[in-house]
C-alpha cells in the first residue's frame, strides 16, 4: 500500500517515503474486516457483541443488512461468524470497480456514490422487503458505513429519485456539513434517520457501524438508518434556508418537508421509540483509531508528532492555508513541533464550488496549502481520503511542497486559477502529486498530514 501512495514529490527525500509509510498505517488500522471480526465474536450458540451476548438458539433466522463503502469487507466478516446461522441478506456498497468477494447467502449490490442512482433505489427496495418478513424471533445484523446515504434509498411518496439527485447535487454544491445535509436526507427517505430499525422492527437488531463523520454521531453516519433521529422536519427546512436551497429545491421536496413540519407526514423515529426497543448501535471504527495508528507510525520512522485534532472541519481552501502556515512555524521556530516533525489531523472539510473544474476536498485543500507554503524548503502537506476517492475522482487526495507553485509554472499553469476554478486534480496530475491508493474498502474521513524536515 505505501508504494501506491508515493508521488513525485514524496519520492524525493527520506521524510517523505517514511510520510507514505505512515499513511498506510493509517488505513490499515481502519481495516473493515479486521473490525467487524473483533465486533462480532462467536462462541458457539452465542453471539457477542460489545457488551451483550445473543444466544442463536432462541432466534428462527438472522439476517444481515447493510449499506456503505465498506460493506463488502464487513459483509465477509460478518459472513464467517454466522454463516452456519445465516438466512440471507441484502449489502449495497459503492462501483468503485473492486472485485467483491464471493459471500454465500448475501446479495452485494452495486449503487452510485456520492450521487444516488435507479440502482440505490432498488438496493432500498430489496432491504424494505426482506425486513418486512422479519419478526419478533428474527435477528437482524446491520453492516453501515459511510456512503451510505447514497448507496441506500427509498425516497418517501411524492419524492422521485430525480428529485433527490437534484437535491443532493445542490448540497454537493453548496459547501454545507455532513451533519446539515443528512437532516434534510433523513427526512426525505424511508430508511435514514431510524427508518430502516423501524421497518425491522419487532426483530432484534444489532448494527456495526464504520464512522466517516466527524466526532461520530451515530444519527449522521450515514443519515442514521438504525439511530434515533434528534431533528425534524423544522431543522430540515431550516437547512434549505440557511444555505439558500429552496430555489433549486425540486417543489416536491419543498412540499414534502412543509407538510411535515405541519404535523401531515411521519416524523422519523426520536429517542425513545418503541420500534428502537431491541436496537444495539455499536461503533466500530472511526477516524481517531486511523490517526492514533498514524501518530504511532511516525513517531516509529523517527519524526517529532503530534495528533493535532480529529475534529477538524471548514472550507477546505482555508483550511489549507492555516495548516500552511502551522507549518511555516514549526519550519522556522521549532513550535509546535521541532523537525523532523509530522503533524496530522482527521476529520473532513467542505468545498463550496465556484468553477466547473475536476477535484475533491483533498486536493483543494492541499493546493491552498501549495500557495501559501511557495518557497519554503523542507515542507509538505499531504491529504488524504481514507477511502482512495476524494469527490468525483480517481485520486484520494494531494501532496503540496514549497516548490508545487514554481513547478506548475515550469509547466505554464498557474495554481491560483485553478484553485479559483476547483480544477485541484487537472493540476496536481500534471505534477504526478496525486495521491492514487486506489479504492482502499474503508471509509473513515480524511487525514492530513504537515511534515517538516530536518534541515
Amino acid at each position: 500500500m505505501s508504494e501506491r501512495l508515493l508521488t513525485a514529490s514524496l519520492r524525493r527525500s527520506a521524510g517523505g517515503r517514511a510520510l507514505a509509510g505512515v499513511m498506510a498505517a493509517a488505513l490499515a488500522a481502519a481495516d473493515p474486516a479486521q473490525a467487524t471480526a473483533a465486533a462480532l465474536r462467536r462462541e458457539g450458540d452465542w453471539l457477542i457483541v460489545g457488551d451483550r451476548r445473543y444466544d442463536l438458539r432462541a432466534f428462527e433466522r438472522a439476517w444481515l443488512v447493510g449499506a456503505g463503502k465498506a460493506g463488502a469487507a464487513m459483509t465477509a466478516a460478518a459472513v464467517a461468524a454466522l454463516v452456519d446461522r445465516l438466512s440471507g441478506g441484502v449489502v449495497v456498497v459503492k462501483d468503485d470497480g473492486a472485485p467483491l468477494p464471493d459471500v454465500a447467502g448475501v446479495s452485494l449490490l452495486r449503487a452510485a456514490h456520492p450521487t444516488p442512482d435507479e440502482r440505490s433505489v432498488v438496493a432500498g427496495q430489496r432491504i424494505a422487503t426482506l425486513l418486512a418478513q422479519a419478526g419478533a424471533r428474527d435477528l437482524v445484523i446491520g453492516l453501515i458505513s459511510g456512503g451510505g446515504s447514497a448507496l441506500l434509498n427509498l425516497p418517501v411518496p411524492g419524492v422521485t429519485l430525480a428529485d433527490i439527485q437534484a437535491l443532493t447535487t445542490a448540497l454537493l454544491a453548496c459547501g454545507a456539513p455532513i451533519g446539515a445535509i443528512n437532516t434534510l436526507r433523513k427526512h426525505l427517505d424511508q430508511l435514514k434517520g431510524g427508518g430502516l430499525a423501524r421497518l425491522a422492527a419487532p426483530a432484534t437488531l444489532v448494527t456495526l457501524i464504520l464512522s466517516d463523520v466527524v466526532g461520530s454521531p451515530l444519527d449522521v453516519i450515514a443519515s442514521g438508518p438504525t439511530v434515533a433521529d434528534p431533528t425534524t422536519f423544522a431543522d430540515a427546512i431550516a437547512t434549505l434556508d440557511q444555505y439558500g436551497l429552496r430555489a433549486q429545491c425540486p417543489p416536491a421536496i419543498v412540499a414534502y418537508l412543509e407538510a411535515g413540519a405541519r404535523g401531515e407526514r411521519p416524523e422519523t423515529p426520536k429517542p425513545g421509540d418503541q420500534a428502537l426497543a431491541a436496537v444495539q448501535n455499536v461503533l466500530i471504527g472511526s477516524n481517531a483509531q486511523a490517526a492514533q495508528a498514524a501518530l504511532a507510525a511516525a513517531r516509529a520512522a523517527g519524526f517529532n508528532a503530534l495528533l493535532l485534532t480529529t475534529y477538524l472541519e471548514g472550507e477546505a481552501r482555508e483550511v489549507g492555508r492555516v495548516l500552511a502556515g502551522i507549518a511555516r512555524e514549526m519550519a522556522t521556530t521549532g513550535q509546535p513541533l521541532a523537525p523532523p516533525a509530522c503533524l496530522i489531523a482527521g476529520g473532513e472539510t467542505t468545498v463550496t464550488l465556484r468553477g466547473t473544474g475536476r477535484g475533491g476536498r483533498n486536493q483543494e485543500l492541499a493546493l491552498s496549502a501549495a500557495l501559501a507554503l511557495d518557497g519554503l524548503n523542507g515542507v509538505l502537506v499531504a491529504a488524504l481520503a481514507t477511502d482512495g476517492g476524494d469527490g468525483p475522482t480517481d485520486a484520494a487526495g494531494a501532496v503540496a511542497t514549497g516548490d508545487t507553485v514554481a513547478r506548475a509554472h515550469a509547466l505554464g499553469y498557474e495554481p491560483r486559477d485553478y484553485l479559483q476554478r476547483n480544477d485541484s486534480y487537472t493540476l496536481f496530475a500534471s505534477l504526478d502529486d496525486l495521491l492514487l491508493p486506489g479504492p482502499t474498502g474503508t471509509n473513515v474521513n480524511d487525514l492530513v498530514f504537515v511534515l517538516v524536515e530536518a534541515t
